[in-house]
């Protein structure tokens, strides 16, 4: 998928407003109303959910690889005069992330794109505060047919979050949070398919 390309047009799409919305309105749930220090999106996009999460903390990093998406972050974030929002254009796997000290870390739809999962848990984990947490949204496994119309796409076909769980807790997190909390619906071959999405959330130990 050509992240570059489809960033100037991303936000169009109500459902995918919609399912940040929510992600963000579940981490909300499972923080509380402390206002933290400073929390890092993963794989922010154009930065969806952590618009919705600008008064919960007082600096939000929101990295991604994609040059597309972060210009686009970079124009919102000037229109709307945001001052606790900081785009950082990176590779985590090959840079170290600056402020190895988040209270929180989140990501949405990001990580079914990676290959290695252990070693993003473990990344995490190391910028993460001592009981710092880790909120997690994506697909749970399906059948291979949600990014049908990209034959390129070569990542993983959502989770089972038993085992992603299980991963979590190997890596350093005990599990504070688990539920599915929407639905993509999409129509693949003149069929309506449901990909659930799930929410896992951590605490680094």
């Amino acid at each position: 998928m050509d992240f570059d390309q489809k960033a100037k047009d991303w936000d169009i799409d109500p459902h995918r407003v919609e399912r940040a919305k929510r992600f963000a309105g579940e981490i909300i749930s499972l923080l509380g109303n402390k206002r933290y220090e400073h929390a890092l999106e993963f794989g922010s996009g154009t930065g969806l959910v952590s618009f919705q999460l600008i008064n919960h903390f007082k600096k939000i990093t929101l990295a991604d690889t994609s040059q597309g998406m972060v210009d686009v972050l970079k124009e919102k974030i000037r229109k709307e005069n945001i001052s606790n929002m900081v785009p950082l254009l990176t590779d985590i796997f090959k840079e170290n992330i600056l402020g190895h000290n988040f209270d929180s870390i989140y990501t949405l739809l990001t990580l079914h794109h990676i290959k290695d999962i252990g070693k993003t848990f473990e990344i995490f984990n190391s910028i993460l505060k001592k009981g710092g947490s880790l909120f997690i949204g994506d697909l749970v496994t399906e059948d291979g047919s949600f990014h049908f119309r990209d034959p390129e796409f070569d990542g993983h076909k959502g989770f089972d979050t038993e085992e992603m769980k299980k991963l979590m807790i190997r890596k350093g997190f005990e599990i504070t949070g688990e539920k599915i909390f929407t639905v993509i619906e999409r129509e693949v071959n003149n069929e309506v398919k449901k990909y659930p999405l799930f929410l896992l959330a951590g605490r680094k130990k």
